[in-house]
């Protein structure tokens, strides 16, 4: 195993000056950084977290609770996180285990903070003094969580793609994203949808929420056959995620019909991968990018600040694309 002493010997430096160099210390040159990095890269070195932890008490490790691996949102949101945190010196453990053996294995390996999402958290009451100091920060709680939160103004994304929809001429407009099992993120979309269409007088009949097992391409696929299989076809449909998009436009276009000419399509989840999609979608919610890097500033605030209790709101913006029009008179007659 390549050390700290081997890296210093090679490259004709102090111990203690190549640690400072493997902390990113502002006391190192950066001329003399730079080749410290190199060095330790080219001899394959790993940090011992236990080590670390021995002589900061801090291990530059924090622990990621997953949700899911399969869900594309997650997914670019933790990739791009990790690469936020390595800029400060952390690296990520990530678990999908049950949360409970998430954080003790996150304990046994002393993280310095533990990012847990909000459809998982049932860490409420009881991982608080199992923790001591270790903070949490939960995405997508604020409202029901005794811990620190980062979340997104989900019902207002909701509203922001009905009022879209309305101002194009859409009176029916379904939503696809109420899992079977209850999930509080979704929860809050579903009431805003209720709330908004009342509010704009839109069709109620012709405005469902369809319900689905869980969250993936295919869930989105069967809803969406489903609303088009319904007495009063809805014209515009709003999308709970990027992986029901997908599903939702495949079972669209398997009818001969066309996005956005026979329906509109809005998704939530505003990443740079909507304008990639076969039809550059409209989509609501926080650019992942910002999403990041409050997460990741508000994670280093708690690990200097582990009692310190921080909730931050995002508000989400509508970006309009392809994927929506007026509604043509054939949409209309279903």
């Amino acid at each position: 195993m390549v050390t700290i002493k081997d890296i210093a010997e090679k490259a004709g430096v102090s111990f203690s000056t190549v640690s400072k160099a493997l902390r990113d210390s502002p006391l190192v040159k950066p001329k003399t950084k730079q080749h410290i990095l190199e060095i330790a890269a080219k001899l394959g070195y790993q940090p011992n977290l236990a080590a670390r932890s021995l002589v900061s008490r801090k291990s530059g490790a924090i622990g990621v609770v997953w949700p899911s691996i399969e869900r594309a949102a997650l997914s670019s949101l933790i990739t791009r996180l990790n690469g936020e945190l390595e800029k400060h010196g952390y690296v990520t453990l990530l678990s999908i285990s049950h949360i409970e053996a998430a954080i003790e294995t996150f304990r046994k390996y002393q993280v310095d903070a533990i990012l847990v999402f909000g459809d998982r958290d049932d860490s409420r009451g009881e991982t608080g003094s199992q923790l001591q100091q270790i903070p949490i920060l939960t995405y997508g709680a604020a409202g029901y969580t005794s811990h620190s939160a980062v979340d997104v103004n989900r019902g207002q994304s909701v509203r922001l793609a009905i009022r879209h929809l309305a101002e194009l001429g859409h009176q029916a407009v379904a939503y696809i994203g109420e899992p079977r099992t209850h999930d509080p993120l979704q929860a809050v979309k579903i009431q805003a949808f209720y709330e908004e269409i009342s509010q704009l007088g839109l069709h109620p009949d012709g405005c469902p929420v369809l319900p689905m097992e869980g969250l993936e391409f295919h869930d989105g696929y069967t809803a969406a056959r489903a609303m088009l299989d319904r007495e009063i076809r809805p014209t515009a449909v709003i999308s709970g995620g990027i992986d029901l998009t997908r599903g939702i436009v495949r079972a669209i276009q398997e009818r001969g019909l066309s996005v956005p000419q026979d329906i509109s399509v809005v998704s939530y989840d505003n990443l740079p991968e909507m304008a990639e999609l076969e039809i550059p979608m409209t989509s609501v919610g926080v650019a992942i990018s910002d999403i990041t890097s409050v997460i990741a500033s508000t994670i280093l605030e708690l690990i200097d600040e582990p009692e310190a209790v921080k909730t931050v709101h995002l508000e989400p913006e509508l970006v309009v694309r392809d994927s929506t029009c007026a509604p043509s008179k054939k949409g209309e007659s279903g």
